[in-house]
């Protein structure tokens, strides 16, 4: 296995300077608002939930799980502030500059905000360190902090997915000035948004009535990771065992969406521990859906997001090994996009009909047999033909879990029969 030694985060730069190029066009950052665009990088990533589970490319094939987290907090980070960019850049250097600038930021707001993490501007000798150089020791300490627990997903979930929180206050930070009285606002803000989650684990606990062992075991491990006060602890341990009402539940930072989307997907999760969602559990996700204003197509995007998640890593979540519990879950999700593949059907067929490649394919297989690589080939187009649905570019498709009977299940039934 391949570790990151000195100077990875350049060779990462490099490696995705045309992607992190994309990120400040109008087509690319503008067309859509911010915060959207923010997910749409992270939700697929698994940094959200806490894993480093995706990322395209050859540089992080065979590293160790910190190293993949390490790698995709400096996207994440970098990502957050060329979305908010409020200019288009129209030159090489200016890109640099704007980099150098973020990079800066990075180094800034660790020692800021996070001052267990804080770390000298200047060498033993001391010649100032480089932004670069700095932003790379610092975002090594703040992964040095998360848990490896050895493939335990949801243990890693609850302690690592507050890495977002890193990621959404960035977002907020770099448009203000770091005075004293400022860092101090985000320090605290810092804290009340890990006490905010606590709240939505607890409440999301006592949904169906009972709280499971999982769950309680779960919210034992996200305490540990929030570096709460010894009273925040307290209480917070108090709020689990009594619950609490979702109105109780308060949002600061003026309800961002992203936030309020990371929330719902926490609450989702949390159902998820003990290895099923009752009926009392759906009825406190459409409430707190509503309380959170997400409308029924917006907890309908957050469960297909998360069962696809689920389902594309069952052999990691160890609660979920039962052939019952699997079928379910596939069942529903694939309900759930069955009903959007259809309300698309006209998208998808001109897809079909523009594709050569899969006309071709599905030519030959209404007279003859696919061979291996054929089925895999058209597996693939098919799952690039769903991704052009507006739901699907932001959430990520289960590329394991979608094979080609599968797909055949989710498309609608007739939408082969015409010509192609």
């Amino acid at each position: 296995m391949k570790t990151l030694g000195k100077g990875w985060l350049e060779e990462y730069l490099n490696f995705r300077k045309d992607l992190l190029k994309d990120l400040t066009t109008k087509t690319k950052s503008k067309a859509a608002h911010p915060e959207h665009s923010l997910y749409r990088i992270l939700q697929p990533s698994g940094l959200m939930y806490g894993h480093g589970l995706r990322f395209e490319g050859e540089l992080t094939q065979d590293l160790s799980e910190k190293d993949r987290m390490k790698i995709l907090l400096a996207e994440s980070l970098i990502s957050s502030a060329l979305l908010y960019h409020d200019k288009t850049i129209t030159s090489p250097d200016e890109f640099s500059q704007v980099i150098i600038k973020t990079l800066e930021n990075i180094g800034n707001f660790y020692n800021n905000i996070f001052p267990e993490l804080a770390t000298p501007v200047k060498t033993l000798f001391g010649k100032r360190k480089s932004p670069l150089e700095l932003a790379e020791r610092i975002l090594e300490k703040r992964i040095e902090k998360t848990v490896d627990f050895k493939g335990n997903f949801w243990s890693s979930f609850f302690h690592n997915s507050l890495l977002f929180l890193d990621v959404f206050i960035f977002g907020q930070w770099i448009h203000t000035n770091a005075d004293k009285i400022v860092s101090d606002f985000f320090r605290y803000e810092r804290e009340e948004l890990r006490f905010s989650v606590v709240k939505v684990i607890a409440a999301s606990a006592h949904a169906n009535k009972s709280v499971e062992f999982e769950e309680k075991k779960l919210l034992e491990l996200f305490i540990q990771s929030t570096d709460l006060s010894g009273e925040k602890r307290k209480e917070a341990i108090a709020i689990f065992e009594k619950g609490i009402d979702i109105s109780e539940i308060n949002l600061p930072s003026e309800n961002s969406w992203i936030l309020k989307k990371f929330f719902l997907e926490i609450s989702i999760l949390t159902m998820w521990a003990d290895r099923r969602v009752e009926k009392q559990e759906e009825d406190f996700l459409k409430r707190f859906s509503e309380y959170l204003s997400f409308n029924e197509e917006d907890l309908e995007n957050s469960m297909i997001a998360i069962e696809g998640f689920v389902l594309e890593h069952w052999e990691q979540l160890e609660y979920l090994q039962n052939k019952r519990d699997y079928q379910l879950v596939s069942e529903h999700f694939i309900n759930r996009v069955a009903k959007i593949a259809e309300k698309n059907k006209s998208r998808l067929q001109r897809e079909i009909q523009d594709s050569e490649a899969l006309s071709e394919l599905l030519k030959k297989s209404r007279s003859s047999e696919l061979n291996k690589e054929e089925q895999e080939e058209m597996r693939e187009l098919l799952i690039a033909m769903l991704r052009t649905v507006p739901t699907f570019v932001i959430i990520s498709l289960p590329q394991k879990f979608l094979t080609l009977p599968i797909l055949l299940k989710i498309l609608p039934k007739n939408i082969f029969s015409e010509e192609v």
